[in-house]
């Protein structure tokens, strides 16, 4: 396992992870995000020689990891700056645990997005042709 790839390309998820709290709009946040997983897909795909979905999905999850600490250390400016977040959160089951309904979401959708990310690393290493090959 190449861990210095696997953590490099984490750091996409770090910077998204301050960015969404101090200054990325949730509008821009999806675009931003399709960008980082078509770049991390294409280095994984020219770095690694097999397991292309098994790096995607742990650079998703250390994503998920980056993300959702981050969220919660920061969690009143990050609910300062997205408004519309807070309230759908004030509006579920366990809204009188938000930090709990943080850390429950935001793993719910690293699982899944480390899913993507894993298939599209796969799919994309079928496309591209490698430095030795």
């Amino acid at each position: 396992m190449k861990w210095k790839l696997i953590f490099l390309l984490s750091l996409f998820g770090l910077a998204m992870a301050f960015a969404t709290v101090f200054w990325i709009h949730v509008k821009l946040e999806l675009f931003c995000w399709l960008v980082i997983f078509i770049i991390s897909a294409y280095l994984i795909a020219m770095n690694c020689i097999n397991r292309y979905f098994l790096y995607g999905l742990l650079v998703g999850l250390l994503n998920c990891a980056w993300i959702t600490v981050i969220h919660i250390f920061y969690f009143h400016t990050y609910m300062a700056h997205h408004v519309r977040m807070a309230r759908k959160i004030g509006d579920m089951t366990i809204s009188d645990h938000p930090l709990r309904m943080m850390t429950i979401m935001g793993i719910g959708f690293g699982i899944v997005l480390a899913l993507i990310l894993g298939l599209l690393s796969f799919s994309v290493s079928r496309l591209v042709k490698k430095k030795n090959a």
